[in-house]
């Protein structure tokens, strides 16, 4: 076994590798529940809403499945404890006429951090999926909703928890989390709503399968996988996005443009992986806004629904930065965080950005990658729609 399992370990980090299904799945169904608290971070939420009731309160509940990897597959023995899987969940804001119940569809990964004792750990989790249901900001009805523009928007949780074996198939966990939910500035307004909580579950193991692996093999394993190598990943994108820009012959007003524009990307990133679960790397990220660059092309005296524009050069739109990056390689999913500088810039944008993606490998080297772009870390610019490639 350990011998085809090490030579396994040369797909590198992350992705789908089909021994990991070899060897038996072990599932797990549960529940969960989460009081929260829900910061006012924009006037909508504070009581400048047609009720003038200050939104400060949810309280969420879900079901879930999920998976762990068979205890003598390759990610069962270097991920042990990793889990992930698909859930169904819904949010009350004790507001149903400002904000709506939405729904929630995601998925989520999770994984021990440090093992207190044999049956308590404490682990990270997150979550990312959709939010349906929203009562949302609607222009035809002078709605004063600032905080969400559409009726889908994504939803983004990072959590810890406590997870406690009650039996071989029962664990109960409590944490603390925190929830994101925004449309990705392809609508306006996009002030967003974020919460802060409590979360405990419960979890159930469909089946449970004793390991038969030696410590040999799993030394073997874990040191080739935790040996330093180079990859290279080529990923383009697309988004659409909102633009605000700023304009007038006498006295400058923000105004948003009527619309949506189209936003295309390129990066290449040449990553070192440090070990199984760590990989950084610089990246060459070239990007075409077609938002970019607009105000000194404005047609004086166009305001409103009636703005327009000259069309800008094709090169005036251009965005080439480098950027450095850090990367949690996971078995099928890996989370990417970005900061980088934009060396060639339209007018008027901001040259420090961030990026934050979740790439989700559907075979060894193909990856769908879903992702946000800000500039100086508040500035909301565009999501990063994509496909990559993993050499």
């Amino acid at each position: 076994m350990a011998a085809s399992a090490v030579a396994a370990v040369a797909a590198g980090p992350g992705g789908v590798v089909e021994s990991c299904f070899g060897s038996g799945l072990q599932w797990r169904v549960g529940a969960e529940m989460s009081p929260a608290y829900v910061p006012g971070t924009n006037v909508f939420l504070k009581g400048m809403n047609p009720e003038e009731k200050r939104i400060s309160t949810s309280l969420s509940g879900g079901v879930r499945a999920d998976f762990s990897f068979g205890e003598d597959s390759r990610q069962g023995l270097l991920y042990k404890g990793v889990y992930q899987g698909v859930g169904i969940g819904a949010v009350s804001f004790f507001s149903d006429g400002l904000l709506g119940t939405p729904v929630s569809a995601y998925v989520y990964q999770g994984a021990p951090i440090v093992h207190l004792s044999r049956r308590l750990w404490l682990g990270y989790e997150w979550r990312f999926g959709a939010a349906m249901g929203w009562h949302h900001y609607d222009k035809d009805y002078d709605d004063t909703n600032g905080a969400v523009s559409t009726s889908v928007t994504a939803m983004m949780g990072l959590g810890v928890k406590l997870h406690y074996a009650l039996s071989s198939r029962w664990t109960l966990s409590l944490g603390v989390d925190g929830v994101h939910y925004s449309n990705g500035n392809t609508s306006w307004p996009n002030a967003g709503v974020n919460s802060i909580g409590a979360t405990i579950g419960v979890a159930y193991a469909l089946n449970t399968q004793p390991a038969t692996a030696s410590s040999a093999d799993v030394s073997a394993l874990a040191d080739e996988a935790d040996r330093g190598r180079w990859f290279f990943d080529i990923m383009a994108y697309g988004a659409w996005r909102k633009r605000v820009v700023t304009v007038g012959t006498y006295v400058p007003e923000a105004e948003l443009c009527p619309g949506k524009f189209g936003v295309v990307g390129l990066q290449f990133s040449p990553m070192r992986a440090l070990n199984r679960w760590v990989a950084v790397g610089p990246s060459l990220d070239l990007q075409w806004d077609e938002s970019a660059g607009l105000e000194p092309y404005w047609i004086e005296d166009t305001y409103d629904d009636n703005i327009k524009f000259e069309r800008p050069p094709f090169g005036k739109q251009i965005k080439a930065g480098l950027s450095a990056h850090a990367e949690l390689t996971m078995p099928i999913f890996s989370i990417n965080a970005g900061l980088g500088y934009d060396f060639v810039n339209p007018k008027g944008d901001k040259r420090f950005y961030q990026s934050l993606a979740l790439k989700t490998f559907v075979t060894e080297k193909v990856y769908l990658n879903v992702g946000y772009r800000l500039g100086n870390f508040k500035d909301p610019q565009n999501l990063m729609l994509g496909l990559g490639l993993r050499l």
